[in-house]
């Protein structure tokens, strides 16, 4: 059987707001406590994580990912970063109870794998 896989991206707009990608960037900044060590993990340059972040600081009315303070340099998130983060793992998992079903008949009327 075909195995199916959920994303959900969020539009604000009609302008892309959050997808799977920005909320991995976002947990891999709160592991790390770095968006160069972020982008690292991720395989993406550290300009593209950057403009990423400052998309999401933007689009937010608080910044999502912020300096640490110190001088040490850094990033983390900020309370309203996790708030975002966790937010929108509750949609998904929410999304993916409610779809498990038609997932289930969409991957069944799916050809086989090569």
């Amino acid at each position: 059987m075909t195995k199916m896989r959920l994303t959900i991206r969020l539009d604000a707009n009609g302008n892309p707001l959050l997808g799977h990608g920005k909320i991995r960037l976002l947990e891999q900044i709160g592991e790390t406590g770095s968006i160069s060590a972020a982008a690292r993990a991720m395989g993406m340059s550290y300009r593209r994580a950057w403009l990423l972040v400052e998309a999401m600081n933007t689009a937010f009315t608080h910044p999502l990912v912020s300096a640490r303070p110190g001088g040490g340099g850094g990033a983390g998130l900020s309370p309203e970063g996790e708030a975002v983060l966790r937010l929108y793992r509750e949609i998904e998992d929410a999304a993916r109870a409610a779809a498990v079903g038609p997932l289930e008949t969409l991957a069944g009327m799916c050809s086989s794998p090569p």
